[in-house]
């Protein structure tokens, strides 16, 4: 008998890559041979970054995790992942109100692929706080948000208020 390797999908917006996404990605890696984080191109989120930033930012994360790939992704996450053999999701909840958002999305990807697991990871007490949205918030208005982020995505978004993006 030959064991198929476990591998798990992580989907978000990344819009960026918080501390709190890393946190689940090494919970993953922890469980699963192989994570995909796939970053979608979810224009309803209107994001701040393009999505090639947005993969380029989560691939600089992840460097260091060999079992990481960063892929993109603008359909439905069921029929582009589903085809691939994928059956388990990993999703991040951080209070109740990420719960039934989460739950009702993992009951529609089941409808809709019943193989579909959806696997919920709680991140660390430091990390509970943090979203993309909270970042993005504190960026704008001109605060220090390097204790929320990775620090190639604090670099990049340094680099982009002064105007000398890479």
């Amino acid at each position: 008998m030959t064991r198929r390797d476990r591998v798990v999908l992580y989907p978000g917006t990344f819009d960026p890559i918080t501390n709190g996404h890393l946190d689940i990605v090494h919970r993953a890696c922890a469980l699963f041979d192989s994570v995909i984080v796939a970053v979608a191109g979810s224009a309803k989120k209107a994001p701040l970054l393009s999505l090639e930033t947005r993969c380029d930012l989560a691939r600089g994360a992840c460097a260091d995790l060999s079992q990481v790939d960063v892929r993109s992704f603008s359909g439905l996450l069921a029929s582009e992942y589903g085809a691939l053999g994928i059956t388990a999701v990993a999703k991040g909840l951080r209070s109740m109100t990420d719960f039934e958002y989460e739950f009702q999305q993992a009951q529609a990807n089941r409808r809709l692929h019943p193989q579909f697991e959806t696997i919920f990871f709680m991140p660390s007490d430091r990390n509970t706080c943090i979203s993309s949205s909270l970042v993005r918030e504190i960026y704008s208005l001109g605060g220090d948000v390097r204790d929320f982020v990775p620090e190639n995505v604090y670099r990049f978004l340094q680099d982009a208020r002064a105007g000398t993006q890479r």
